[in-house]
């Protein structure tokens, strides 16, 4: 990486930046350099195609200026997890591994396991890459989630509900505002998330609130605070990780219990990554909304799904929804939810 930096960042089309590109491109420029050094290359690369406007030869530019910045400054948000986290519940049930990325969560009759990162945020985005319990995993729920804590905690979760071996998870969805949930949505997987690990990411800003599994989006929340529905955005999240006992209810509304001759159950995480906004009380309620550079999750460009993400959610939500609190009527008696009558995507 290192060679390849240099003979970039040392070539002739680096030297000349300041002399081909005029003055509005070069703030531009300047712009996605900060902004790379706090989204990491992935992001970067998504928003200079936002940028190609800007012609050829100029991105390239400033695809060159963006391999420099990260090669200098890989990631500067980035904390494993072991840095970023403790165990909270059932110590001798839960392990973190030496290099310091990846966590085992492990349930049997006596205890189940947590996690909880050190730090709250306002806002950004966080995601972890998961691989669920294999085989028979009915009645046991592995959730990953943030949430602010307390009688009127804002909360956004992802649940996996165990099923009976060769019946699929189920991907349980929720957001809780000042307290009050019952806003879920439900989904099948589209693969088998035992099998392998698979990236789970909240994204979070003021605008919205986004789910992705593996990079689609399968659900937004919108903000329509200012028509009296509630958004959670005053209150510092902490991420949550854990894998316990929910058999009362979490396979086939309870019908289904734990085989303990399975256990122990185990679910094994990796590369938690919190690039968010640190929450230092009520002065970050506006410090992490602003939209700067180091907000960069803030950034128009991550204020509404782009028509190829909707296609996306579209054909997930098509194929694999199970559960749209939106659409179950009876449950609310005709009194649908004020956000249910309102665009989302």
């Amino acid at each position: 990486m290192t060679a390849w930096r240099n003979r970039i960042c040392k070539s002739p089309t680096w030297a000349g930046v300041h002399q081909t590109v005029d003055a509005p491109k070069r703030q531009q420029i300047a712009f996605l350099v900060k902004l790379s050094s706090y989204t990491g290359k992935k992001e970067s690369w998504r928003i200079v195609h936002h940028w190609m406007k800007m012609g050829t030869l100029q991105v390239l530019m400033v695809l060159a200026i963006i391999v420099c910045t990260i090669a200098f400054d890989g990631c500067l948000v980035d904390a494993n997890i072991s840095k970023s986290m403790y165990i909270t519940w059932g110590a001798q049930h839960a392990s973190i591994s030496t290099n310091g990325e990846d966590l085992q969560l492990t349930l049997d009759q006596t205890s189940g396991s947590a996690v909880q990162s050190k730090k709250a945020f306002l806002f950004g985005s966080f995601e972890m890459l998961i691989k669920l319990v294999p085989g028979n995993s009915a009645g046991t729920v592995t959730a990953y989630y943030v949430s602010s804590g307390g009688d009127k905690h804002d909360e956004i979760d992802f649940e996996f509900l165990g099923n009976t071996s060769g019946q699929p998870y189920i991907i349980h969805t929720n957001i809780y505002t000042m307290g009050n949930g019952s806003k879920e949505q439900q989904f099948y997987p589209w693969f088998d998330p035992s099998a392998d690990y698979h990236n789970y990411t909240i994204h979070w800003n003021p605008s919205e609130i986004v789910w992705f599994v593996d990079g689609i989006p399968i659900r937004v929340f919108r903000n329509y605070e200012n028509m009296g529905i509630p958004y959670p955005n005053k209150q510092g999240m902490r991420a949550y990780s854990s894998l316990w006992n929910a058999d009362n209810w979490a396979t086939r509304g309870g019908l289904v219990k734990i085989d303990w001759n399975s256990a122990p159950f185990k679910t094994r995480l990796s590369r938690f990554r919190a690039r968010a906004c640190k929450f230092n009380g009520p002065v970050s309620i506006y410090q992490c909304a602003v939209n700067t550079p180091a907000n960069w999750w803030n950034s128009p460009f991550y204020s509404k799904l782009s028509y190829g993400k909707m296609g996306q959610m579209k054909w997930v939500r098509d194929n694999y929804m199970i559960y749209d609190y939106c659409k179950d009527t009876k449950r609310f008696h005709g009194q649908m939810p004020a956000e249910c009558s309102k665009l989302q995507f």
